[in-house]
């Protein structure tokens, strides 16, 4: 029997890759804290909402790049 390893939901991988609550991301997002709770337990996420989350940590991720670069060019200096 082969095992396959379950993905983490979007859901609770952003909000722990940002740090923030699932309200914060509801809020971020435009939806009821309530709605996205049930995106955090169900499989079914609607398309729309994969796509405004995965632009959120893509932004995170550009910022992180970002302050990473400077404080190498301040180390630099």
């Amino acid at each position: 029997m082969e095992s396959v390893e379950k993905e983490e939901n979007l859901v609770k991988k952003t909000c722990r890759e940002l740090g923030i609550t699932q309200k914060e991301l509801a809020e971020k997002i435009g939806v009821t804290d309530r709605t996205l709770s049930k995106y955090a337990t169900n499989e079914y996420i609607p398309k729309n909402v994969i796509n405004h989350i995965n632009l959120i940590l893509e932004n995170h991720n550009q910022n992180k790049l970002i302050d990473s670069l400077k404080y190498s060019i301040q180390n630099i200096k």
